[in-house]
């Protein structure tokens, strides 16, 4: 259990075509780039991909979108892609918002066993409203926003040890540790794997039960993420 370090290749094997995806990150910020990267290698396609938004058409989770691996995605928005908003116009991507609070929260029932959660965001809109359980509780009315799982997780962190427990850097924390938990595999890259016992107890945020596999990422830099 406490040798969870892996190379790149034996993860991929736990990533099918037409599986269902959770991708940290935010912007990009947080998006695991050499595990997006190996996906395309790979020819990974028709995913469902739950994530924050969709990135940029160039830049972290955009780059599955705009290579057609998406058939769905599950977002609280996708207002810096333009290419996910064509392909949504054109019917070649499904695309399901949730607000992002809202999004967060259902991550995170999926992940400690809840069916779902209550809530009266968007209990007056129509779009919002479409489809979903009304259920009055306390003399109020709330959505019933159901929880979300996911095959895999792929996240990203600042520092791991051998175990899987995680550090994150600042607001590259975001989604990833709502998303560790509500997966049935988790994958994580890291910049740094460190002695097991090097981590302050206290800072780290994903224990390592919540991780099957860590690699080391490639290298995180703007030109390379670009490329």
């Amino acid at each position: 259990m406490g040798q969870k370090v892996k190379k790149i290749e034996e993860v991929l094997d736990v990533i099918k075509s037409g599986s269902t995806i959770m991708i940290g990150g935010f912007g990009g910020i947080g998006n695991p780039p050499t595990l997006i990267q190996a996906i395309l290698e790979r020819g990974i396609r028709d995913l469902t991909i739950i994530c924050n938004d969709t990135g940029f058409p160039a830049i972290g989770v955009g780059k599955l979108i705009t290579n057609g691996r998406v058939k769905k995605v599950i977002v609280s928005h996708i207002g810096s892609n333009p290419i996910a908003g064509r392909l949504m116009e054109e019917g070649k991507l499904e695309v399901e918002f949730s607000p992002q609070g809202t999004l967060a929260e259902r991550i995170r029932a999926g992940g400690v066993g809840l069916g779902g959660v209550l809530t009266d965001v968007g209990i007056d809109n129509e779009i919002v409203q479409k489809g979903k359980k009304i259920v009055e509780a306390d003399g109020r009315k709330y959505l019933l926003e159901t929880a979300l799982t996911a095959d895999t997780a792929i996240i990203f962190g600042k520092e791991s040890d051998h175990f899987g427990n995680l550090i994150y850097d600042k607001s590259a924390r975001n989604m990833n540790p709502l998303m560790a938990m509500a997966a049935d595999y988790t994958i994580a890259e890291v910049e740094s794997i460190v002695p097991d016992g090097s981590l302050d107890a206290e800072s780290i945020i994903t224990p390592g039960v919540f991780v099957q596999a860590v690699i080391k990422t490639d290298g995180v830099n703007w030109k390379w993420v670009w490329e």
